[in-house]
């Protein structure tokens, strides 16, 4: 429990530290909030009864604290570019398939990469193992929006598979919205595909040459029952967080990706906030991210004792 404690409160300390950090960076970049929402054509009388209609006219701190106060409560204000509509309902419109989205993503690195990783590294310097390594060298090449465009013409425009643009909303069909997402998914997990492969296949020839295999071969074991009974536990200990970082990554790749496929999800919602200096869209967006990636890593800290109990002692 107090290895759990420590990793908590580390949570919440880097989630305050990044929420200052970015209401602080957002309150000095260029440009006027106040401005864009009423145009250039608008007096300074306005600029200046907007600006404090919406709190602008405050110190930075304590439009902070402020802001603070209300997001414990669930509550990160109203847009300022669409006009009465909450921050939080803008979310929860768009975050849904966004989610969606890297979990399709997330399930396919897992479902290909983990098989392929485990037989690149059981048939190392094979041609299973030779084959698998040219293709992961090519797909960690390509950039997710470039994946996106090329999936996009192929199996869009040529081969027709799905209809580029006419996204399907899951309150309309669940499954169409599936069907759409594909594509997207494939775009955002094929280069973190590639990159699990290589880490998987690396961490488990590394455990291959460690003792404790020596001794397992010695008392009669195969090298089948080797790999799966004694092996992959311990490979999987960094593998796991790695995969922590790529939940980030495919939140990261997901805006692009979002925007070659017009997927209306958060990623959209983000580029078009942050070009209408819509900070409040913005700041929830960033926090929301930040949460999911620290949350993550303080349930993969905890999977660490499942699977390795010195963690704890260490910790």
């Amino acid at each position: 429990m107090k290895y759990i404690g420590k990793r908590f409160i580390t949570l919440i300390i880097t989630l305050l530290c990044i929420s200052a950090i970015t209401f602080a960076a957002f309150s000095v970049i260029p440009g006027n909030a106040s401005i864009t929402k009423l145009g250039t054509d608008a007096t300074p009388e306005q600029i200046a009864a907007l600006e404090k209609e919406l709190g602008l006219d405050q110190p930075v701190t304590t439009r902070y604290f402020n802001w603070l106060k209300d997001a414990l409560r669930g509550d990160f204000g109203d847009s300022y570019q669409y006009d009465n509509t909450t921050v939080t309902s803008l979310l929860a419109s768009r975050l849904p398939v966004t989610v969606l989205l890297a979990v399709m993503a997330f399930l396919l690195i897992i479902l290909v990469s983990i098989p392929l990783g485990i037989l690149s590294a059981r048939f190392s310097g094979k041609l299973p193992d030779t084959l698998i390594n040219v293709i992961t060298q090519i797909t960690m090449a390509i950039p997710p929006f470039f994946l996106g465009i090329l999936l996009t013409y192929i199996f869009g425009l040529v081969l027709k598979w799905f209809q580029p643009g006419q996204f399907i909303s899951p309150k309309e069909s669940f499954w169409g919205c599936v069907r759409y997402l594909i594509f997207p998914a494939v775009a955002v997990a094929l280069p973190k595909i590639a990159m699990v492969i290589k880490f998987l296949r690396n961490s488990v020839l590394g455990q291959m040459g460690q003792d404790y295999v020596r001794t397992a071969y010695s008392r009669g074991n195969t090298k089948s029952s080797v790999l799966y009974r004694h092996v992959l536990k311990n490979a999987f200990i960094p593998v796991i967080t790695f995969m922590a970082l790529i939940i980030a990554e495919i939140l990261a790749g997901s805006i692009i990706v979002e925007q070659v496929f017009s997927v209306p999800g958060v990623g959209r919602l983000l580029i078009t906030a942050i070009s209408s200096r819509d900070y409040p869209v913005v700041q929830a967006i960033v926090t929301y991210v930040t949460a999911l990636v620290v949350t993550i890593n303080f349930l993969v800290d905890v999977l660490y004792q499942v699977i390795d109990p010195r963690i704890r002692t260490a910790g």
